[in-house]
């Protein structure tokens, strides 16, 4: 039929979409649409379909490091104009001038597919759209780091975000054609930035979008589950039986099941859904019967939240309808499987219905016999933890509660059968009974072994009221967060006690010895510490002295925050003995308590721990990572007196690993954000790429102060220059010397030997000699991006 032979009274799509509106003027060119002439392919002419390039996401090489990527590192051949692909195909393409989706939507999960495996996020951006019909015309994905933030917003913030947005140009557009596709008319593959790491892309916004819509969009087929882990939409033939496969997942991976909520029809009282959550869900009730009972049960549940829930279907079928596989705690080790409620159950209904191994017949064994055997089949009997040639000569001088050894020791050789890396070592008194025990992993060494530098040896903590000692090794990451090296467990505390824990400690850690220990006022562990350790710079922690305060002050801090306020001033905000020296004259005096026997006695010893004092000996700024942890609030809550030994190993391994969380987290952060620069500086922006964020921060606090520092005098003698430098309408004048020859400067301060970063009198002198980037030996590894490399 010809054109001429068309009805003038019905309208086409094409000239719908010819009626069109560009939602922003600086796309009318771009999204013009392909010729006619260029997509139509005759399918009969055609020999052979064109090649489309796929990307293998398990062996592409994917270089992190890299400043810029692109395509061309990548083996493929080019599409050519005019190939369709189908919506639905999880396949993994380059996008190319010429592809052709079936909508807007197969076209952004196609370009997010790619970028997940390239390493960076993606966005929608521009879009125009018919004044007709709304539809989309054409449309333009683009890299997150796209375009720049306009600075009018950032004028006035007092804490503004950091920075994602760099400029880059990476993109893709979609324009309609007239047959009903959309079809890819540019697309540039050049960023202006480093990707993502491959292990962390998942966490990038526009793949947590996509995943989140391919589950809810997924079809399962009729092979879901056989791996036996349930999955959204799994349908099982009955409750009984969806409880069944979930209590059989449940006996593989280590928890036990029961049934909770339930939603009944009011019509039939038919099952309309149900849940099953895991043994430790929800929290105990309180019953104020609870105060009468003499032997109360044990705790067990501690808020879990994994759960399968079920729900009924027309069909008469049940379907998984919510699945959460998390849980909160650890999961019973696999010897130990058979004493959990649910899976004695399961085997009693097993064996009731026959399903023995045939020609023997299975007994049923006490639950203590299972264990027992299992336990033991666990354990790794060439591996010794018991350290026979270190006995103590006397006695433990704390005994132990009823059956908390055997506890103890199970809970250890449960960690050693999970992972062979785990390390612990156990001494003996002179009765052969347990009294000290350490422990650490391989993740603790490894984090000894990058930060070891400053070791804090913690003695303050105390389990319950029976007193035993619990003491960690801690120290600080590239982040200023705590991390922990090594714990023990002490029922002795005398000096061989100390020195046989010292020894182990360096026995694991391969014999590395730190820089610098911290530990409380304490003569049997500082004596220890000199046998074992007598080359290492040695000094009183302040927060332990702090920590101290807390308890022999009690009384005092009760309704006295002034006090309180001032003490904290006199342990933490002066670096200067003067500055010391007269705050601690002034609360001593201001609040009457030069009588106090305790307050005397440590300002005495000022000089072991207070902060203005052995500033040449390298703390990594530990004293902060203290204050603002909550490592420390959450111990001490561990340690309330009604917890056992047990109870809190279990709580404090969660606490391991939620700092070792936290620390992933801090490293995608640091990938993807950048600190907000005070100003176009080139010692800034050198130290923004070598520094971690919390450490550039602290840099940036102190070249913001320089500002306001003046020079006041300068004495050549050679190559060295001695500086007298002090902030603005202060009286007191710092020394910094400067060595023109091998870029060396040093501040009386001692900021830099104190915690590694140069203060603002130093770098103040730095500007002065017109020197606009750190010298390389004032940016210690440790404190850098790349301080695990």
């Amino acid at each position: 039929m010809g054109e001429g032979c068309k009805s003038s009274e019905t309208s086409s799509p094409e000239k719908s979409r010819e009626a069109t509106e560009s939602e922003n003027d600086s796309w009318s060119g771009s999204a013009s649409l392909v010729e006619k002439s260029v997509v139509e392919i005759n399918g009969d002419e055609c020999q052979a379909p064109p090649e489309i390039p796929l990307v293998n996401k398990y062996e592409m090489n994917v270089d992190s490091e890299q400043e810029s990527q692109s395509l061309d590192s990548v083996s493929v051949d080019v599409l050519v104009p005019g190939v369709h692909v189908k919506d639905g195909e999880d396949l993994f393409m380059v996008p190319a001038v010429g592809m052709e989706f079936e909508s807007e939507e197969h076209a952004y999960k196609c370009y997010s597919r790619y970028a997940v495996l390239e390493g960076f996020s993606i966005r929608k951006d521009f879009v125009n759209k018919s004044r007709v019909t709304g539809a989309v015309v054409s449309r333009r994905f683009t890299c997150y780091r796209q375009g720049y933030r306009p600075s009018k917003h950032t004028m006035n913030t007092r804490k503004p975000r950091k920075e994602t947005r760099t400029g880059c140009l990476a993109h893709m557009t979609i324009a309609w054609q007239p047959y009903g596709k959309f079809r890819v008319t540019n697309f540039e593959n050049k960023h202006n930035h480093e990707f993502v790491n491959p292990s962390t892309a998942h966490l990038l916004p526009s793949q947590k979008r996509l995943a989140f819509a391919e589950a809810v969009e997924a079809d399962l087929d009729s092979s879901s589950g056989v791996d036996g882990v349930p999955k959204l939409g799994m349908g099982f033939e009955s409750e009984d039986h969806a409880y069944e496969f979930y209590n059989s997942y449940a006996g593989q991976v280590g928890f036990s099941v029961r049934k909770d909520s339930v939603n009944r029809s009011k019509i039939d009282g038919a099952v309309v859904s149900r849940r099953f959550t895991c043994f430790r869900e929800g929290f105990r009730q309180k019953d104020k019967r609870d105060l009468n009972i003499k032997r109360p049960r044990k705790e067990t549940r501690i808020g879990c939240l994994a759960q399968l829930v079920i729900s009924h279907q027309s069909d008469g079928s049940y379907r998984v309808t919510n699945f959460e596989e998390k849980h909160n705690h650890e999961l019973v080790a696999a010897c130990r499987i058979r004493m959990l409620r649910s899976q004695k159950r399961l085997v009693a209904a097993q064996i009731a219905e026959g399903n023995a191994i045939e020609g023997r017949k299975i007994q049923l064994k006490s639950a203590y016999e299972v264990s027992c055997n299992s336990i033991e089949a666990c354990v790794d009997h060439a591996y010794d933890p018991v350290d026979r040639r270190s006995k103590l000569i006397s006695k433990r001088t704390r005994e132990m509660r009823d059956g908390e050894a055997e506890k103890i020791q199970q809970y250890f050789q449960g960690k050693k059968v999970k992972n062979p890396s785990f390390f612990y070592a156990i001494q003996l008194d002179a009765d052969n009974q347990i009294a000290n025990i350490f422990w650490t992993d391989a993740k603790m060494v490894m984090d000894y072994s990058d930060f070891g530098d400053v070791l804090c040896f913690d003695t303050t903590y105390r389990i319950n009221e029976d007193c035993r000692l619990f003491s960690p090794f801690v120290g600080v990451n590239h982040h200023r967060q705590m991390v922990i090296f090594g714990a023990a467990l002490l029922y002795d505390e005398t000096v061989d006690s100390f020195k046989w824990l010292f020894q182990k400690f360096l026995e694991a850690m391969s014999g590395k010895k730190p820089k610098t220990i911290l530990t409380d006022q304490d003569e049997i562990v500082s004596e220890a510490i000199s046998s074992i350790l007598p080359d290492i710079n040695q000094r009183v922690c302040v927060w332990h002295v702090y920590q101290r305060a807390l308890k022999q002050l009690s009384h005092m801090f009760i309704g006295s925050p002034p006090f309180v306020n001032d003490l904290l001033s006199c342990f933490f905000d002066h670096e200067e003995e003067e500055d010391f020296i007269a705050s601690w004259n002034h609360m001593m005096d201001l609040h009457g308590v030069w009588d106090n026997e305790w307050l005397n006695k440590i300002f005495k010893t000022r000089e072991q721990w207070a902060i203005a004092y052995k500033r040449h000996i390298f703390c990594a700024d530990i004293k902060s990572v203290q204050l603002r942890g909550s490592f420390i609030l959450n111990l001490k809550k561990y340690l309330k007196s009604d917890s056992d030994v047990l109870s809190f190993l279990k709580q404090l391994g969660k606490m391991v690993n939620d700092c070792h969380h936290k620390e992933l987290e801090a490293n995608y952060d640091m990938s993807q954000n950048m600190p907000k620069l005070m100003g176009d500086v080139i010692l800034l922006k050198y130290a923004r790429d070598a520094y971690t964020p919390r450490i550039f921060e602290l840099l940036q606090q102190e070249y913001e102060t320089c500002l306001n520092i003046v020079v006041n005098q300068c004495i050549e003698n050679g190559s060295l220059l001695e500086y007298k430098v002090s902030i603005y309408g202060q009286p007191r004048e710092y020394t910094v010397s400067y060595n023109l020859s091998n870029n060396t400067v040093c501040c009386s301060c001692m900021q830099f030997e104190f915690i590694g970063v140069l203060c603002s009198h130093a770098l103040k002198v730095l500007d002065y000699s017109n020197i606009r980037s750190l010298p390389s030996q004032y940016i210690l590894k440790r404190w850098t991006r790349e301080a695990r490399v």
